[in-house]
């Protein structure tokens, strides 16, 4: 009888214990919940934050969510979260919030405001209210979107060409620019003393005509948008229709230059490979040129009118539409966005403009190439090198030889593909070959606006 008694209480003692022990370490857990936040330092007129907030251990509780502003204090979101059941706590451990925030429905004015978000978890602590974590953050309320002045009157751009339009901004705004079709092209302070004036380079692609939406748009730090037109007259083109003819010999002396293999069920291996090469291969070239313009730099590295290949003649025009025939048949169609310029073999290629070399490499059908950065989106590229003479952040002045031509790549034949970009639009060349295009669509502007730029 006293051995079993014993026993029992033993048990009971080890169970209050480990029951004890499991309240103090799992129920009773003091680790407060996480709020992962990036929150901006103002408030637009309306808006919405996100936040991840987590509790690992016990689970999420509640979340509130305040603004304090002229003595109110606004209910931005309230939130009971879902109980597991004994004893598993919380069923969520980590989520995510949004908490809207409208200005015009909170009625409440332009100035400094407090926002509070606190997290409690499912933990036994603070006599069963749970651990909390507590962030507060003084943001600027801003409901006023930001002025937009056009300091430039005439922008005729051509069809598949570039423009220039130079405007002041009321107030600091991260994000503001030039809104081609569906295309964006940034707006860059610094080249005027006063910090509020800007200056975009914007572009049309070939295929956009008269009647393509052209607008200023700047976003301010707290969100707020504004959309301004401004005068622009845009001249059509029409571009040159051009057929090439593949034969066997042309397949078989480029397309091993590519690694990559033919269907497994290819009558006609070679040219499968160079449907793959001229379709596939360009899109993903195009797709690099399209992405490199965000490397550009707030910097006017250029001057005066731009240099072509000297001694050349052109084979090919920017937006060439070209049909590729074999054995008489139509099989592809591509579009040449460049201007092919052939001279001597492996004659020396001058830097069009003084800039800051920006890449330098094979790219599939365009070969070496070399790609510089003149400032402000406006980049020129070089391609089919047989060798390149500089590296990579190097400085370059207008005329300095930078490689030489060659047939690397789809060219069928010793030349230098030059192209133009504005951002990530492929331009046509030919206007920056023209000094009157150059001194009224782009000098006489900026010097226009220096002549009242005093700060």
């Amino acid at each position: 009888m006293k051995k079993t008694k014993w026993w029992l209480f033993a048990i009971i003692t080890v169970f209050i214990i480990i029951s004890a022990g499991w309240i103090l370490v799992v129920k009773m857990e003091g680790e407060k919940p996480v709020i992962s936040e990036n929150m901006p330092e103002f408030i637009g007129k309306s808006q919405t934050f996100t936040f991840t907030i987590s509790d690992k251990r016990s689970g999420l509780r509640k979340v509130r969510s305040l603004l304090l502003k002229d003595g109110k204090q606004l209910n931005l979101l309230e939130e009971n979260f879902e109980k597991e059941g004994f004893p598993a706590g919380g069923k969520f451990r980590e989520t995510s919030i949004d908490i809207p925030v409208d200005l015009d429905k909170l009625a409440i004015s332009d100035g400094v405001a407090v926002f509070e978000l606190t997290v409690w978890d499912y933990s036994w602590r603070n006599w069963w209210h749970g651990n909390k974590t507590h962030i507060e953050k003084n943001l600027l309320i801003d409901s006023k979107p930001p002025d937009i002045e056009i300091l430039t009157k005439a922008h005729n751009v051509n069809q598949g060409g570039s423009g220039l339009v130079v405007y002041r901004l009321s107030e600091p705004c991260p994000k503001n620019g030039v809104v081609v079709g569906d295309n964006f092209f940034p707006g860059y302070s610094g080249y005027f003393k006063d910090q509020s004036i800007h200056l975009a380079f914007f572009a049309l692609d070939y295929t956009h005509g008269p009647g393509t939406k052209i607008l200023l748009e700047s976003m301010d730090q707290a969100g707020n948008i504004t959309r301004a037109g401004f005068y622009h007259h845009i001249r059509k083109k029409n571009f040159v229709e051009d057929s090439i003819k593949l034969s066997d010999q042309f397949l078989g002396w480029k397309i091993p230059e590519f690694n990559i293999q033919a269907p497994e069920n290819s009558t006609n291996p070679l040219l499968d490979k160079f449907l793959i090469v001229n379709r596939n291969m360009r899109e993903e070239n195009e797709q690099f040129f399209r992405t490199i313009g965000i490397m550009t730099e707030p910097k006017m590295y250029w001057e005066g009118t731009f240099l072509r290949l000297p001694n050349s003649a052109t084979r090919a025009g920017f937006a060439d539409h070209r049909e590729y025939l074999y054995n008489g048949e139509i099989i592809d169609r591509q579009v040449h966005l460049g201007i092919d310029l052939a001279s001597l073999e492996k004659s020396p290629i001058p830097a069009s403009n003084a800039g800051k070399i920006l890449f330098t490499g094979n790219i599939g059908i365009y070969g070496k190439t070399v790609v510089i950065d003149h400032g402000f989106g406006l980049i020129s590229v070089y391609s089919h090198l047989s060798g390149i003479d500089v590296e990579v952040g190097q400085i370059v002045a207008k005329g300095e030889t930078i490689g030489r031509t060659g047939t690397t790549g789809l060219a069928g034949g010793d030349h230098l593909h030059f192209g133009m970009m504005i951002h990530n639009i492929m331009i046509n060349p030919i206007e920056w070959w023209d000094s009157n295009w150059i001194m009224h669509n782009v000098t006489d502007k900026l010097n226009d606006v220096k002549a009242f730029d005093t700060q």
